[in-house]
């Protein structure tokens, strides 16, 4: 019989190669810290905070507060496998915390302070975290919540020097040593997924985990010693970590970090400090259409794509941004469980290549695997299927999870076959290079099963999102007597002309009649998580009224 950690070691290699057979190019966060802290004055981290104000970190200024920092960890008994929680936004001081934990081979526990009070608690618990480096504006809301957590508050204050404060607390001690061990399977990050009913999970990802996607990341999209990369996600979750701190890290290159995520700012920024690549959610691409904000000048200063992922993109939206913007939208795709990324579309594909993939499946592609990962579409047994046939992504490599913390549970049924199984609905493609191309159809939870007809959520979206006085929508299924469940539309109205009518018949003239939503639901705002995934289940409630109603299809 075949033993959990044989089969998430199986998961953890890809192409042959167990993941302690890798190369990998440093052996450690530190190493790589020591290696450009050599790049002295050069930007590491540029930071817009929320009134504009610009301020600039080099490598070398970086590589001292994060080794200062660490000294701090030292003194304070912290050591290697200790957990260490954020509760903050972004920020630089946030980022050297991160490194200063890695520095020591601890783990950093990020809070996402947009879940409720009830969430952070268990997160703090679960994960047995014994200190919280905690923002000023979050101070009284941790202690509230710390429960049966011993974990101590570090206040983390905005004046840098106030008494007993973060930055006054590490500005005399000596930066610590680098560290020389190989660091590669100490853990990083636990990220809590954000899931809809229950407690989060908590996804442990590796200093390899990092380095592995990350290079990966880096080569995929050019990004070298001379590039520049702009976040403006929350760098709580792994897209911001990931993407646009640990990439660039990794290939001492720059990072224009952004406060909060400002429409009307995004292209300006990415005009002034010359952006090469910049990572998004599809929700930010819909505002940039929505504003028809400015971007000329863009192209010239040096910028290339967007990187999009991390929630569902539709074939109208890219369609619509890549006429208007006339910059590539590099879809992909990946779970805070494979780190951030396992695949994307080739950045150097033709327009027409490009438009192929993105538009004329009924949904984008998501592209191909990374070289540190394969992937595959897999039955309920594990059994590989051929192209074109749906069933779950599935997911083995070097950056895929050591495991859920302290949930043998969860990892049973994630790694029950020696693949990551990530519970979405998906199929590929074969181009004609024999490259597979993927597809995500939806989350398998989340499949409306009509009369035992499964129903994929994001085929009908992309219909929703085209019928006339749609501004945004999505289909939600909802309970009903007569088929187990219906097909309703959350739908936010263009302008008040919008009516169901000719939502429902745009929809019926594109649709087979059991797809087609059979009730409009009008709204102010779809229910999302932080990083833009819809959250289908939570709006069930709002078609109760229709379940006792059997809808005919009109001769």
């Amino acid at each position: 019989m075949v033993s959990l950690s044989q089969k998430i070691t199986a998961a953890q290699s890809a192409h042959g190669i167990a993941p302690d057979a890798r190369e990998y190019p440093f052996t450690s966060i530190a190493d790589a810290l020591k290696t450009h802290s050599a790049l002295g004055d050069k930007p590491f981290l540029i930071y817009y905070n929320d009134t504009n104000t610009r301020s600039e970190m080099s490598y070398a200024d970086f590589a001292e507060a994060a080794r200062k920092t660490a000294q701090y960890l030292h003194q304070k008994g912290i050591t290697r496998g200790d957990r260490i929680a954020t509760a903050a936004h972004n920020h630089p001081d946030s980022i050297v915390q991160y490194f200063a934990a890695w520095l020591i081979g601890a783990c950093i526990v990020p809070l996402n302070m947009t879940e409720d009070d009830s969430r952070l608690q268990y997160i703090l618990e679960n994960s047995e975290s014994k200190i919280v480096f905690c923002r000023q504006e979050y101070c009284t809301r941790i202690e509230s919540v710390l429960g049966e957590s011993q974990a101590e508050i570090i206040p983390v204050y905005d004046n840098p020097n106030t008494a007993n404060g973060f930055h006054t607390l590490i500005a005399e001690l000596p930066p610590l040593d680098y560290p020389t061990t190989n660091a590669l399977h100490d853990d990083a990050l636990i990220v809590y997924t954000s899931g809809t009913t229950g407690n989060p999970k908590g996804v442990v990802l590796m200093q390899r985990n990092l380095i592995a996607d990350g290079i990966d990341i880096a080569e995929w999209h050019g990004i070298d010693t001379n590039s520049r990369m702009m976040c403006v996600l929350p760098i709580h979750h792994v897209n911001g970590c990931i993407v646009t701190h640990v990439t660039p890290f990794l290939q001492g290159a720059s990072v224009v970090l952004n406060r909060k995520f400002q429409t009307e700012l995004f292209f300006d920024r990415i005009i002034r400090e010359r952006v090469n690549v910049a990572s998004v959610v599809p929700t930010l691409l819909a505002f940039l259409l929505d504003k028809k904000v400015n971007a000329s000048g863009a192209r010239e200063a040096g910028f290339r794509h967007i990187i999009c992922g991390a929630g569902p993109l539709t074939c109208e939206l890219v369609r619509g941004f890549e006429e208007h913007f006339n910059f590539p939208v590099v879809h992909g795709y990946g779970l805070s469980e494979t780190t951030c990324y396992t695949c994307f579309l080739p950045a150097d594909l033709s327009d027409v290549e490009r438009r192929h993939w993105l538009l004329d499946f009924g949904f984008p592609s998501i592209g191909v695997p990374l070289p540190c990962n394969e992937m595959a579409i897999c039955d309920p047994e594990g059994n590989p299927l051929p192209e074109m046939e749906r069933g779950e992504i599935c997911t083995r490599g070097a950056n895929v999870m050591r495991e859920y913390f302290n949930n043998p549970p969860a990892n049973e049924s994630a790694f029950t076959f020696g693949w990551f199984r990530s519970g979405d609905e998906g199929f590929y493609k074969l181009d004609e290079r024999g490259r597979p191309f993927f597809f995500i159809t939806g989350r398998i939870k989340e499949l409306i099963i009509r009369g035992g007809v499964n129903l994929a959520p994001l085929e009908i979206d992309e219909i929703i999102a085209r019928a006339p006085g749609v501004k945004a929508g999505i289909c939600v299924g909802f309970e009903n007597n007569f088929y187990g469940e219906e097909v309703g539309a959350l739908v936010i109205p263009m302008d008040e002309s919008a009516n169901e009518k000719d939502i429902l018949d745009y929809c019926a003239q594109h649709l087979p009649y059991h797809k087609s939503p059979k009730v409009v639901v009008f709204t102010d705002h779809l229910p999302v998580t932080s990083t833009g995934k819809y959250q289908r289940n939570k709006v069930k409630h709002v078609f109760a009224e229709w379940k006792a109603v059997q809808f005919r299809k009109e001769k």
